[in-house]
């Protein structure tokens, strides 16, 4: 089966050179688009196995954009294109670890084995993660090692953030008040309603935007 790529750049025309290239490569583009959260939208929300990926979008940086894909998607191969080759840049682009960093004008060739190499790289099935607790088709979670698994990779949490979904599973489809999670969660601090609201906010684009319903001027349902 064809590799699905996604093409994250914001010259229309060099978007569309890519695409040509690499269909002509027998791969098949999923989509192209030109910002940040577009990007974020469509690895999330469609299959995508690489993202080729332009440094300075219109909305954010590559790298940040990057940075927050592999919050959910942590093994998701990356090859950066860019103008640019100062040293922050490039510093800053090392920290998500792409598998390649190419200047723009790039080589096809090039291109075509950075592709090669990162798709290479996809993490074999007999390495696909699955936990113990059946959310639906996509999520599972590890009880053991407390792991949250999305379509069998692992989805980077917070401290706070694993507390919470623990909290939520010890309590399916049961009310938990907004003072029953103020103190599970801090139990030493006062209460704080745009913090407790950060977390969830966090919490539910990880699951992305399933299981968790807000109860107004109650608390929250875990759904499952």
């Amino acid at each position: 089966m064809s590799a699905n790529i996604l093409i994250v750049e914001d010259e229309s025309i060099v978007a569309m050179e890519i695409k040509s290239y690499l269909e002509g490569l027998n791969y098949n583009v999923v989509a192209t688009c030109s910002t940040a959260d577009d990007a974020y939208e469509k690895v999330i929300s469609q299959e995508v196995d690489l993202v080729v990926m332009d440094i300075f979008l219109i909305d954010s940086s590559g790298i940040e954009a990057t940075a927050k894909i592999k919050t959910v998607k942590k093994y998701m191969p990356v090859i950066f294109l860019t103008a640019f080759m100062d040293e922050e840049t490039i510093d800053r682009a090392i920290a998500v670890n792409p598998v390649a960093y190419l200047l723009k004008p790039f080589n096809r060739k090039e291109l075509g084995a950075a592709i090669k190499i990162g798709l290479s790289h996809l993490k074999p099935k007999s390495d696909i993660f699955v936990g113990d607790i059946y959310l639906d088709n996509e999520f599972s979670f590890d009880s053991r090692s407390s792991e949250l698994i999305c379509c069998g990779e692992l989805v980077s949490l917070s401290k706070k953030e694993r507390m919470l979904l623990n909290l939520f599973l010890d309590n399916q489809n049961r009310l938990i008040s907004n003072m029953t999670m103020e103190y599970e969660l801090w139990p030493d601090k006062p209460s704080n309603d745009s913090r407790r609201r950060a977390l969830i906010s966090r919490l539910r684009a990880k699951l992305k935007h399933k299981f968790i319903d807000t109860l107004s001027s109650e608390g929250y349902v875990f759904r499952v």
